[in-house]
């Protein structure tokens, strides 16, 4: 509707589509952090051999060995996250927008798909340990892309697409918690179930956000019809002055 000053209005979402996507995108920038960082037992129980499977040849370790895996985690989630995010602000001017963040949702799929492959995999801790300090540095590598582009993304919008945006941020951590319970829970696997939650929440992610111009630019048809309605509604009512003389 127009204003008094002839101000458009904000472009009608329909259903909240825009803003449940934007949630659903807000959740997938913090996964990699929230998932490495509440599976801190499983990786420690790896790296020191404390785990119960027979396959991981307790014999060969005393577990004496201290790998600091929360410390090496929060450095090689923080750092990369520091760098990249300013180093996106200057690449954006010659990598499009849509490849930046598409890239970057596929990159994290994959390495949290690697991830959750290592689950089944028989290696000695020290191997175990590289891959995993690798897969954590690239997958805040690309998550610090995607978030600082996603930011400038929904600066484009009103407001509340910004508020939308950070609450999917805010329960990302509560995701990453109930997948450990539903996986703790499960009859297989629970490290596996636990990471290949955030390989579907990533390919979901990765849908909507490729569903996001599409539905933008029909949201913004459908507020220019509706204005283009308003309009001729208000000229149809008009009071034409009587002709003197």
């Amino acid at each position: 509707m127009l204003s008094e000053k002839g101000a458009r209005s904000p472009p009608c979402d329909r259903g909240q589509a825009v803003a449940i996507i934007f949630f659903i995108l807000g959740v997938e920038t913090l996964l990699p952090w929230n998932f490495f960082i509440t599976a801190s037992e499983y990786f420690n129980g790896r790296l020191n051999n404390n785990n119960n499977s027979s396959s991981r040849n307790a014999t060969l370790m005393d577990g004496s060995k201290g790998y600091n895996y929360d410390c090496w985690m929060s450095l090689l989630s923080q750092l990369p996250l520091l760098l990249f995010t300013l180093l996106n602000s200057f690449i954006y001017q010659w990598v499009k927008e849509h490849l930046r963040m598409a890239f970057s949702m596929v990159a994290i799929f994959i390495f949290f798909l690697l991830t959750a492959a290592l689950v089944q995999v028989d290696m000695q801790p020290d191997t175990f340990f590289s891959i995993t300090v690798t897969t954590i540095w690239f997958i805040n590598m690309f998550g610090a892309v995607l978030q600082s582009s996603l930011f400038g993304v929904v600066s484009q919008f009103p407001p509340r697409y910004s508020t939308v945006f950070m609450s999917g941020q805010g329960l990302a951590g509560i995701f990453a918690g109930i997948a450990m319970l539903c996986s703790i829970f499960s009859t297989t696997s629970a490290a596996l179930g636990y990471f290949i939650t955030p390989c579907l929440a990533t390919l979901v992610s990765l849908v909507c956000y490729m569903m996001l111009p599409r539905l933008n630019d029909l949201n913004k048809t459908h507020n220019t019809n509706q204005s283009l309605t308003i309009i001729r509604s208000q000229n149809r009512f008009r009071v034409n002055p009587l002709p003197f003389g």
